[in-house]
């Protein structure tokens, strides 16, 4: 019996067009919950972790409309919210459809510990919340010690920190339920990040990276397989120009490589990439990268890019 990890982004359940009402969520992931449910049938055991943007840009929004009426909660909060609301979600979808009374669900609301001397803490990068006017953004910064920039000329928006995720509080008892046959949801959005204070722990408003947490995940659960799902059915080679093509297979030196030579910008494949060369080299069996439609496809070899272990021989072919 094999252990996937599958991580989803969060507008696959918030996509861009919609109103984001909660019909439309649970519509969205009716699609996800048939996957999980054919994956769990067939034998294997499932963890999923989800991305949670838009839905921690809406509630953002929602914290200042209302801020005049209820204090406005730190962003790390916002990501326990929003932790649990695509949970809720993805669980209601699992048992309201074809998984129903066939494995038992559970939805863990997960911290994620960084380490307070990770540089990305010099260097906040992660735009998230609304655009504001210059006027309204440098009173922000005043007030609250926000970190500000101008975003591609549409307004100004608050930056924080993605610091690189060390391990999860929860990770004995996502295993636990794991081993004893639960689909588990869990590091939603990355993990709501804690740092250690004293002999506890403390919030920080931080974003850390869904793909380099799903990583993390996968190797804490002892996963065989780590799918990483994107709105592209391949990784491409060449993207945009005229040698683009499709890849099937990397070995995780070529991956590397590729990496290496800036096929994969950061601000786009780059967190998969590295997260699936990080997997393979802990020990993970292979890693799938592609689109939901296409994830039993890319389980069963037949579609999506595969990073695998392996060496790149003396003069080989690149893969096509």
């Amino acid at each position: 019996m094999s252990t996937v990890v599958i991580a989803v982004g969060g507008n696959a359940v918030l996509t861009e067009g919609e109103r984001g009402t909660y019909e439309q969520q649970l519509a969205n992931v009716a699609g996800l919950a048939t996957v999980l449910s054919d994956l769990a049938r067939d034998g294997h055991r499932v963890v999923l972790t989800h991305g949670n943007g838009p839905h921690v840009g809406n509630l953002a929004i929602q914290q200042e409309e209302g801020a005049g009426l209820v204090p406005p909660q730190p962003l790390f909060v916002l990501g326990a919210m929003t932790q649990g609301q695509v949970g809720h979600l993805i669980t209601a979808a699992l048992c309201g459809g074809r998984a129903a009374g066939q494995r038992p669900v559970a939805t863990i609301v997960t911290h994620a510990l960084v380490d307070r001397s990770d540089p990305a803490f010099h260097r906040p990068t992660k735009p998230i919340g609304p655009f504001y006017l210059r006027q309204e953004a440098e009173r922000l910064a005043r007030e609250r010690h926000w970190h500000m920039i101008e975003d591609a000329g549409r307004g100004w928006r608050r930056v924080v920190p993605s610091p690189e995720p060390q391990g999860f509080l929860e990770a004995d008892a996502i295993r636990a339920l794991v081993e004893a046959g639960f689909v588990v949801v869990a590091a939603g959005g990355g993990g709501i990040p804690v740092a250690r204070e004293g002999a506890g722990i403390r919030g920080v408003d931080a974003v850390i990276d869904k793909d380099l947490s799903a990583q993390r995940l996968a190797s804490a659960v002892g996963a065989d397989i780590l799918v990483l799902l994107t709105g592209v059915d391949h990784v491409w080679l060449g993207f945009g120009t005229a040698r683009q093509r499709a890849v099937a297979t990397m070995t995780v030196d070529e991956a590397e490589k590729h990496l290496a030579d800036g096929e994969f910008p950061p601000g786009s494949m780059g967190p998969k990439v590295t997260a699936a060369i990080r997997f393979v080299r802990s020990g993970g069996q292979r890693v799938v990268i592609t689109s939901p439609a296409r994830v039993l496809e890319g389980l069963a070899g037949r579609g999506g890019t595969s990073v695998v272990p392996g060496r790149v021989p003396a003069g080989a072919e690149q893969p096509r």
